[in-house]
């Protein structure tokens, strides 16, 4: 089954943005599949502003989100796993999700069963 969170993550920044408020993201800076602008990471975690008029190019996928923002005047393509995001928030009042760690677990898929590696019997029928 798919992870419900991308889902979420669609659904409440549609919502903010459909109240003319700013999304932000709060991230787990320390996931090493994300790619985000080391200077601004405290605590380990980063918040990122995604309001449209802020970044360009936004893709919010299943397993991945990605844009591309200035950091200090400097252009930057950001990558973030969708299992880092923590957090998606609207700016102004606080209103939105929090999202718990350790719900990513969930998210694998079982490993596979194995099959007994035993050889097929053959007969001869009459």
């Amino acid at each position: 089954m798919t992870s419900l969170k991308p889902y979420l993550i669609r659904s409440i920044y549609e919502w903010i943005i459909d109240n003319s408020l700013t999304p932000h993201l709060l991230v787990d800076a320390e996931n090493a599949g994300a790619i985000l602008p080391t200077e601004f990471i405290e605590d380990g975690k980063i918040i990122l502003n995604i309001r449209p008029e802020a970044i360009q190019g936004l893709s919010l996928g299943n397993e991945e989100i990605e844009f591309n923002a200035r950091f200090s005047g400097k252009p930057m393509h950001i990558v973030t796993p969708v299992t880092a995001v923590l957090a998606i928030y609207a700016k102004e009042n606080g209103k939105g999700m929090i999202f718990d760690p350790e719900d990513n677990e969930d998210d694998e898929p079982p490993p596979p069963v194995k099959k007994p590696t035993s050889k097929p019997n053959l007969r001869i029928v009459k």
